[in-house]
């Protein structure tokens, strides 16, 4: 009768030292999932500002060549591939990483930037934006003061 009991205690202490990992391991889960969902998210933030960062640089030489902004994203790909000073050193104009195929897209979803450019006032301005978010660089209501700012900045 002893040994009987004895046995049932031992398979009742490995039962719930099994429910006690069981537990730990859910435990463990329901607090790094959402950490790590944040970081991957300010990740995914970081390198699509970083992207929309090289399309303002691209815009701003655009500009200073051809004395106005281009008016597609498409475009301005295309005049970064042929031109030869923004294609001789990349690394150095865009940053480590540069892609050109990847420019005009969002990181987040892989749409593409959106463009909108006001070339009918005294100042000719621009408007790059995430569809994915609200950040945005420039502006288009001829207000100088943000011409070429990021909203993050």
């Amino acid at each position: 009768m002893a040994s009987s009991s004895q046995g049932l205690q031992t398979v009742l202490q490995v039962v719930l030292a099994i429910a006690i990992l069981a537990l730990s391991y859910f435990l463990y889960v329901s607090i790094t999932e959402p950490y790590d969902a944040v970081e991957r998210q300010k990740e995914v933030t970081a390198e699509t500002r970083h992207r929309m960062d090289q399309v303002r640089v691209a815009m701003i030489q655009y500009q200073r060549v051809n004395g106005r902004y281009v008016t597609a994203l498409d475009s301005l790909v295309s005049w970064v591939r042929s031109d030869s000073t923004m294609m001789s050193k990349p690394d150095s104009v865009f940053g480590m990483g540069f892609m050109i195929d990847s420019l005009a897209y969002s990181p987040r979803t892989g749409r593409m930037f959106i463009l909108a450019v006001n070339d009918t006032s005294r100042t000719h301005t621009y408007l790059i934006s995430d569809p994915d978010s609200r950040d945005h660089i420039g502006t288009v209501s001829g207000d100088v003061t943000d011409l070429n700012a990021a909203s993050w900045e």
